[in-house]
């Protein structure tokens, strides 16, 4: 059996960052990575870049600390939002910069991971090629899974689709269905993300009619703003990055970054209260203003339902070559707020009785939110941390110690930040979206399925003893934020470091001992029970989702390797200039000189 020091799941943003964070601090040890699709790149692979697609951010924020989008070698420019054609071809870029480019399998899928339950621990793989009929195996000594979280699309089964007679399809399937633009005569596209923006968007530009549903009884349409926002025109993505605002958002590991008593008048004081409630209403309205939503009747209809306030990553960037909002203005657009009632032969019926012509039905409805590999033995997910559904066969003691764990994260976190008491109802007539037909023959992935939530360390690795004793497995990139690239270079370097035992805090300290492991497995439920309170809207109860808490998250990363979290010239730049990748790029050679193992990892690098 073929065999390696370490394998990376996943070819994407992150597990790129992942693979070359070991092969350059780890240049001695063997790698490989795999991934399903047939490039690399995840959400920016070659089979998934639809026409038009483009990122939310504008060059300078979306790029490797010491690897940047230079304008000479991607087509793009400063001030434009870079295409996923440009993001691809970075990914490419950075991958053969790092040396890791001849060590990537392409359209292999991990099928299985089985732990190897002895002293060394490690995993056994079991591989499907192109040809699923031909699998392998693999052993691995240490895995990083890095599928992330929009990987696997859900696609629910609607009364009516065998009649239809057009086709129908995930927006993840965008690129495979690109004829569409060009040959259908009326669309339905239905949800409110942006996957669903901007398939209207491509679709209404291009004159193709739009009927866009809303269901009445979900999150409603998300948020949508203007690349530069407030009256000062200050770049939106980078104001998660700025320490000061980040002072307004409740974060449970938020006093890492030195401001504790700053923190502690803004969210445990009425008046501090009243000082982030007015923050958040400032930029909430700016937004709604800028939008100009209620001078039109259809515009108004996708006026946000949510609170900025409880927002997270769902908080997507107005991208486009033209005003979507004139679309909408135009007819081009009709938006319907109602729930899919059943399709019939070229048909779409609303549950209000009203139904339209279609050609063509795009679905945006989320994604499985488990990771797309069984893990063996059964049952291990829960010592693994990652989503399950609760065993029958788990003692009542080990239930009520899970449930005792819970009230007390709860209380602490409710008690810290009482603001967050006052949760959001963004509607009352709420109904998860739900598909008897796919629960019962695909199990328990759907996105809203009762399944426990991500439960990470630093939501990296698992706490449990098992694990941590062998150091054999990490996750990266089962969260999201608005600081992707730099939070999966940090992380990567984390993950790296955590399995050679060289962290400065290291989480495995704490296995031998009742009361350190006890301490550690309850700040992990803490951490992770947080983002249910913090971001409801955007499933924060089911895994890590924040934006306005990037900067201590990355605080807190440092601090654990050892490493300085102030990186500005001056107390003033520190707390007003927005960090970027700029600001981390020197950070791996830091750490290497810090252990003082540099030598033959430049080697590497430069090689």
């Amino acid at each position: 059996m073929e065999g390696f020091d370490c394998v990376v799941v996943g070819a994407g943003l992150y597990g790129l960052a992942a693979a070359a964070q070991f092969h350059i601090t780890q240049p001695g040890r063997s790698l490989a990575l795999y991934d399903c699709q047939s490039s690399l790149g995840g959400s920016w692979a070659d089979e998934r870049l639809y026409i038009g697609l483009k990122s939310n951010n504008l060059l300078g924020t979306y790029e490797y600390p010491g690897f940047p989008m230079s304008t000479d070698k991607f087509d793009v420019k400063p001030g434009e939002h870079m295409s996923g054609h440009a993001i691809n071809a970075y990914l490419k870029a950075y991958a053969k910069q790092s040396g890791i480019s001849d060590l990537i399998y392409l359209n292999t899928k991990v099928l299985f991971a089985e732990h190897q339950e002895t002293d060394n621990g490690g995993w056994v793989l079991t591989l499907a090629a192109s040809d699923p009929s031909v699998r392998k195996k693999v052993f691995t000594k240490q895995l990083i899974l890095a599928t992330g979280l929009t990987s696997e699309a859900f696609l629910p089964h609607f009364d009516g689709q065998e009649v239809f007679g057009g086709r129908i399809f995930h927006s993840k399937y965008f690129k495979q269905n690109n004829d569409t633009v060009k040959t259908a005569e009326a669309v339905t596209v239905y949800g409110g993300s942006k996957f669903a923006w901007d398939a209207v968007y491509f679709y209404a530009s291009a004159r193709v009619k739009v009927n866009w549903v809303i269901r009445p009884n979900g999150r409603g349409p998300c948020w949508m703003a203007p690349p530069y926002v407030t009256p000062f025109k200050k770049w939106i993505e980078k104001l998660p990055n700025v320490r000061f605002l980040s002072w307004f958002s409740p974060c449970i590991w938020g006093d890492i970054d030195g401001y504790s008593g700053i923190r502690r008048f803004f969210h445990g004081t009425s008046i501090g209260r009243s000082i982030v409630d007015m923050f958040w209403k400032l930029l909430g309205d700016d937004i709604v203003r800028g939008n100009k939503y209620d001078r039109h009747i259809n515009t108004a209809k996708l006026k946000p339902w949510t609170e900025t306030m409880f927002t997270g990553t769902s908080l997507a960037v107005l991208n486009y070559e033209y005003d979507i909002m004139e679309l909408v203005k135009s007819g081009t657009i009709d938006v319907h707020i109602s729930e899919v009632d059943h399709l019939g032969p070229g048909k779409v019926h609303l549950a209000n009785g009203t139904e339209f012509k279609s050609d063509v039905f795009v679905a945006n409805t989320g994604w499985k939110q488990a990771p797309p590999i069984k893990f063996l033995p059964e049952g291990i997910e829960r010592a693994l941390g990652i989503p399950h559904r609760l065993v029958d066969d788990a003692s009542d003691d080990d239930l009520a110690n899970q449930q005792d764990l819970l009230q007390q994260a709860d209380e602490e976190i409710l008690e810290r930040f009482p603001r967050l008491k006052l949760q959001p109802v963004w509607n009352k007539n709420y109904n998860p979206l739900t598909d008897q037909k796919d629960a019962i023959t695909e199990g328990n992935v759907t996105p809203y399925a009762p399944l426990t939530p991500f439960m990470l360390h630093r939501f990296l690795v698992p706490a449990s003893p098992q694990f941590l004793r062998n150091r054999d497995i990490a996750f990266t990139g089962m969260l999201a934020n608005f600081g992707t690239s730099m939070t999966a270079h940090i992380s990567g370097l984390w993950i790296s470091a955590y399995f050679q035992g060289k962290l400065s805090i290291d989480p495995a300290a704490a296995m031998d001992n009742e009361a350190a492991l006890k301490k550690l497995q309850y700040e992990t439920v803490l951490l992770n029970r947080w983002g249910k309170w913090r971001y409801p809207v955007d499933w924060g109860h089911r895994a890590p989702n924040f934006v306005f808490d990037i900067m201590p998250y990355l605080d807190l990363l440092q601090r654990d390797l050892g490493l300085k979290t102030h990186r500005k010239k001056s107390w003033f730049a520190e707390v007003t200039d927005p960090y970027g990748p700029e600001d981390y790029k020197d950070i791996t050679t830091e750490w290497l000189m810090k252990i003082d193992d540099v030598g033959e990892a430049l080697s590497t690098r430069n090689g």
